[in-house]
């Protein structure tokens, strides 16, 4: 994406914390409720944030909501606050510290799986031992007997990069490069999608940077700029992608947050 793009994002960014929107009072807490709710949404979840919210806060089932739904949240709310601890520590990111995260969010969902390559359970973040597809007709992803010499590889290469990035620019880029090779390597049965993006937040979490969120609307953009980095094995078209929802992350967030202070303006005078 061009420079000039993420000379916008850096002005967003400074405008956001000069505004002072995250020092509000709960302000992380439901932005991280939104981030939640737009991850479950992209794999199917129909819970709105406000039923979301419940959830979390008054433990109320938004009624007609299937019970996946609810358990996909609470799940992936408990991953992301698990994510949010390890990164005050800066937990290293290694195979096992991937499968916790991947544990924790298909932790009622998850079930265990008889197949030629042996049994495995999904519940405890264990590496699929058989091949999956994306959809109807979709891909084929990478040969299970590779999964875990990958993850290892993975996981090596992305904490050397970790030693050298210093720009805002490339620490969101790293980011989003995870989320994209965690994605491509596919190590579970499920949960890929969610795994890859609360990595992506924790080496944000990680910077003290802005989490992005993926927009629930944008999903087949999403599913397209993934597919097409893997299609070209380049990964410019999912790092184009991502710095738009980044741009739009924080526009949106500035934009509620000067028209709830005009709300207020407005009702004192």
């Amino acid at each position: 994406m061009e420079q000039g793009v993420w000379q916008e994002i850096e002005q967003l960014y400074q405008q956001f914390q000069q505004l002072g929107i995250s020092e509000a009072v709960d302000y992380e807490k439901y932005y991280l409720y939104s981030l939640i709710t737009h991850s479950t949404a992209i794999e199917g979840s129909t819970l709105t944030e406000v039923e979301a919210q419940m959830l979390f806060d008054e433990g109320l089932t938004a009624k007609g909501k299937p019970l996946v739904y609810h358990l996909m949240n609470e799940d992936l709310k408990k991953a992301y606050d698990f994510a949010k601890e390890e990164a005050k520590r800066k937990e290293p990111i290694t195979p096992v510290f991937l499968q916790r995260l991947n544990a924790m969010l298909m932790r009622t969902t998850g079930s265990i799986y008889n197949v030629m390559g042996g049994s495995f359970d999904s519940s405890k973040g264990e590496f699929r031992l058989c091949g999956v597809t994306a959809g109807i007709g979709g891909r084929s992803y990478m040969n299970y007997q590779k999964v875990l010499a990958k993850v290892e590889e993975f996981c090596v290469v992305l904490q050397e990069k970790q030693k050298d990035v210093r720009t805002f620019r490339e620490q969101y880029e790293l980011s989003f490069n995870a989320h994209l090779n965690l994605v491509t390597i596919h190590p579970w049965v499920d949960g890929n999608g969610r795994t890859a993006r609360l990595l992506m937040n924790y080496i944000q979490f990680c910077y003290n940077l802005f989490p992005t969120k993926i927009f629930k609307e944008d999903r087949e953009e999403y599913i397209s700029a993934l597919w097409r980095s893997q299609e070209e094995e380049t990964n410019q078209p999912f790092l184009d992608f991502m710095a738009g929802q980044l741009k739009k992350s924080l526009s949106l967030e500035i934009e509620r947050f000067k028209t709830s202070q005009k709300k207020i303006f407005n009702f004192m005078f």
